[in-house]
């Protein structure tokens, strides 16, 4: 007959805790998980069922839940979660940039997305980019990759760890430019083309006053904007799988520099 001790008992309940609160760190910040449309109850639900296939697995963290160091190893599980999740957001946020670049230039700054969730609103091509992003990341099977590196942090990073290097989180601050970088590379083709069409339209007008830029300009940077647009979409899904990939190199680099 198996005898269920408290010790033991809160040690299956300790190794299962620590896992469940990083995880949840994760889907409460990771794109797709962290949409407004997705219920808080599915995000634990969730939570839950990951924590529940893979914490048999895990290393055992023999930390106790109610002790001095488990204070410290809680905000360690969030923050690690939290990591994963921001540099997961800096891979979309570089793509809703481009968007947001090109809608400028286009003439579509105007036109915002409002969003029936209640979130933040957004010119129209940024979430259109965004909604794509989203797509190509499920067809690349990106929400399994996300799931595989989580649970590798557990063996890089694992749970009690004393040492935290804040080298880590400095790299991750520095990832910001990222948005910057790859949304203007996905974007200067575009931009490039209609700043071009912008200058031809200056100097017509220098040279027939009559002429409204006003009137022809909008729509032919428009039309010529959509075209141009049509062409630079099939370089979309090579585009995000680079940065996607280019994200988990990131994420595993900033896992290792936490604990060296």
């Amino acid at each position: 007959m198996i005898t269920l001790t408290s010790e033991m008992l809160s040690g299956y309940i300790s190794d299962f805790f620590w896992p469940f609160v990083r995880i949840l760190a994760l889907f409460s910040t990771a794109p797709l998980f962290s949409e407004k449309q997705t219920p808080k109850k599915f995000r634990i639900a969730l939570a839950f069922l990951i924590t529940a296939l893979v914490a048999p697995g895990l290393p055992q963290s023999h930390v106790p839940l109610f002790s001095l160091i488990a204070f410290w190893v809680l905000l360690q599980q969030i923050l690690i979660g939290t990591i994963l999740g921001l540099s997961m957001q800096l891979a979309f946020a570089s793509v809703r940039h481009a968007g947001e670049v090109i809608g400028l230039q286009m003439g579509l700054s105007f036109a915002t997305f409002v969003d029936p969730s209640g979130g933040p609103n957004m010119p129209i091509l940024a979430r259109i980019f965004n909604m794509l992003t989203m797509l190509l990341f499920m067809v690349f099977d990106g929400h399994l990759w996300l799931l595989s590196v989580l649970v590798d942090t557990f063996y890089v990073v694992p749970i009690g760890n004393q040492t935290f290097n804040s080298l880590g989180i400095l790299t991750l601050v520095q990832s910001g430019g990222s948005i910057f970088i790859n949304g203007m590379m996905l974007a200067m083709p575009l931009i490039t083309l209609l700043l071009v069409l912008n200058l031809s339209l200056g100097i017509l007008n220098r040279m027939t006053p009559q002429l409204s830029v006003f009137v022809v300009g909008f729509p032919l940077t428009l039309t010529i904007g959509m075209l141009a647009l049509s062409m630079i979409m099939p370089a979309l899904p090579v585009f995000t799988e680079r940065v996607f990939s280019d994200t988990f190199n990131r994420i595993t680099l900033i896992l290792h520099q936490l604990v060296s």
